[in-house]
This record gives structure tokens, sequence and C-alpha cells, in this order.
């Protein structure tokens, strides 16, 4: 009898972990493009030739590490928010 309730959260906590898997694949490629077309719209500036040019080159990489580093701490910064509200809550 409690078997079946048992298999049931198992399969209840295996549909809640893939549909957290399957937005944080979506919050990645959400944020991927928007650095793509961020940096894509800052950087590249001519299209006469078939690759970079050494000035766009260096910009990308520095729009890319600017904008992984603010993501970072975007992260960092939301991570200590919600332990100082799940600590918050605890003393309640």
């Amino acid at each position: 009898m409690f078997g079946g309730y048992n298999q049931g959260a198992s399969f209840q906590e295996q549909q809640i972990q893939a549909m957290m898997e399957q937005k944080q694949v979506k919050d990645f490629m959400k944020m991927y493009t928007k650095l793509v077309a961020n940096c894509f719209d800052d950087c590249v500036i001519s299209f006469e030739e078939k690759s970079l040019s050494e000035k766009e080159l260096n910009c990308s990489r520095r729009c890319t590490q600017k904008f992984m580093k603010f993501n970072e701490r975007i992260s960092s910064r939301f991570a200590e928010e919600n332990q100082a509200l799940m600590e918050a809550q605890a003393r309640k």
C-alpha cells in the first residue's frame, strides 16, 4: 500500500526535476541568445570580409567576458538574497 505512494512521490519528484532541467536549458538559451545578439550588434561593423577583423574579435571577447561576469554577479546576488529569505523563513 505505501509502496505505491512512495513510487508516486518519486515519479512526481522526477517530473519536477525534469521540468526544472528544461527551465534551466531554456534560461541558458535565452541568456546565450541575448549575449550573441548584444555582442554582435555592438561589435560587428563590417560585412565586407569573410572573417571578423582584429578589432571586432577583441570587442567580441571583451563583450562576452563582461556579459558573463555580469551574469555571474547577478546569479550570486540572487543566491545571497534567496539564502537570506530561506533563513528568515526558518526563524519564523
